[in-house]
């Protein structure tokens, strides 16, 4: 369901909290060490050596390293799972230990990429004429297998759904379980994205002159060239806040608004004043029953290429109107690089560390302001109030979404 800015609103709808939260960057495992480095203004891009770059007109990515196999997990479901299901179980481990629950509970994830590098690894079994473990291969190039063993691997039961919609997957994906909870179809929802390195996907990405050459983003910077592909995994566990109370749980924050729309202007090509991000952005205020000039920070989109940066400008401009100026708004690509599917759930992960630390990531590298920029471009971490936190995620075909977060629960 794309929710509309004047779709109706729920007569009783239900509040809804984030009872636990995980996260894989490559930044570090875990909250901790991610918060840590944010706060300090880290950035974490290297040279990629999973595959070949050498022809690549970009060569460093923000590559994640790989956790061990966590204690429980078995042997074989982990070495059946690909790289990027490996980043999706740790974080959903530490959302599920975090907010104490496991069992029967629907799961929503987004990724982009799934399982494409043991697509890749039977097309060059393919093409040597190689058929000795090619089952096997189709049987876990497919996201369902490979997720469905991961909620096996960490005892969750109940329906699965994969979102892929392009880089807004994984915000798709909390505004679901969002839904879901403030509709009454579910007291609790596993939620979340993830993406792992493929070279299919960074040479597609190089292929259209969309990265950096340097492989470091500068997003809203007006020399920008580019962006940087990340790899991770983002989780949470949302929750109605009568069932997080019920069982006594700690509350980090509260769900309060969702806006997703489409633009339909072209397929890798945001609209040039960023219609679909207006639409999202305006539903997801509303939905929380916030103006704008409430709206404490914005963790964006913010990709570094020419064309996103001013779309984004663009609507964020037209959306807050005379209160452009005092918005405070980062990209933490800067910093971690573009997670694809999983960039919108650990993004909303990021503003929940802002909303419990009091602090702001710094949009890092930026040289000179673009001009487009009419907001507060935080620039370097900054400590202030945080009450309300909004992300953007917008993805090819011109997928947008937006969600909020609020520091405090409702009473």
């Amino acid at each position: 369901m794309a929710y509309r800015a004047d779709s109706p609103r729920l007569e009783h709808a239900r509040p809804v909290v984030i009872t636990g939260a995980g996260i894989v960057t490559s930044m570090g495992l875990g909250m901790s060490e991610n918060a840590a480095g944010f706060r300090e203004g880290r950035t974490a891009f290297r040279e990629v050596d999973l595959f070949d770059v050498s022809q690549q007109r970009t060569k460093s990515a923000g590559q994640a390293v790989l956790p061990e196999k966590p204690p429980g997990v078995g042997a074989r479901a982990w070495e059946r799972m690909d790289r990027g299901t490996r980043f999706a179980l740790v974080a959903a481990r530490e959302a599920l230990d975090e907010a104490g629950v496991s069992g029967a509970m629907p799961v929503v994830i987004g990724t982009s990429a799934g399982a494409m590098p043991i697509g890749e690894d039977f097309y060059r079994h393919a093409i040597a004429g190689e058929r000795l473990g090619q089952f096997r291969r189709v049987e876990c190039y497919q996201p369902q297998g490979q997720l469905t063993r991961m909620m096996a691997e960490l005892g969750v039961a109940g329906p699965l759904r994969i979102i892929s919609n392009a880089c807004a997957s994984g915000a798709n994906a909390i505004g679901h379980a969002f839904q879901m909870i403030r509709e009454g179809k579910a007291d609790r929802v596993l939620a979340g994205g993830y993406d792992g390195l493929a070279q299919l996907v960074f040479a597609g990405f190089d292929s259209l002159q969309a990265l950096s050459p340097s492989g470091v983003p500068r997003p809203f910077d007006a020399a920008r060239d580019g962006l940087a592909i990340g790899e991770g995994a983002g989780f949470v566990v949302v929750e109605s806040l009568e069932a997080a109370r019920e069982r006594g749980a700690r509350m980090r924050a509260s769900v309060l608004g969702y806006g997703a729309a489409t633009d339909i202007h072209h397929l890798t090509q945001p609209h040039p004043e960023g219609d679909a991000a207006l639409l999202t952005m305006t539903e997801a205020t509303r939905m929380a029953g916030l103006e704008p000039e409430q709206i404490d920070y914005i963790n964006s989109h913010g990709t570094g290429t020419p064309l996103n940066d001013v779309a984004e400008a663009g609507a964020v401009r037209r959306w807050a109107g005379d209160a452009a100026g005092k918005i405070r708004l980062s990209s933490t690509k800067s910093s971690i690089g573009h997670l694809l599917g999983g960039a919108g759930a650990v993004e909303s992960v990021i503003c929940l560390m802002t909303l419990e630390g009091q602090w702001l990531p710094g949009s890092l590298g930026v040289r000179e302001v673009d001009p487009a920029v009419t907001f507060d471009l935080v620039r370097e971490p900054r400590e202030v109030e945080v009450r309300h936190a909004l992300t953007n995620s917008f993805g090819f075909g011109g997928a947008n979404a937006t969600l909020i977060f609020g520091r405090e629960v409702p009473a």
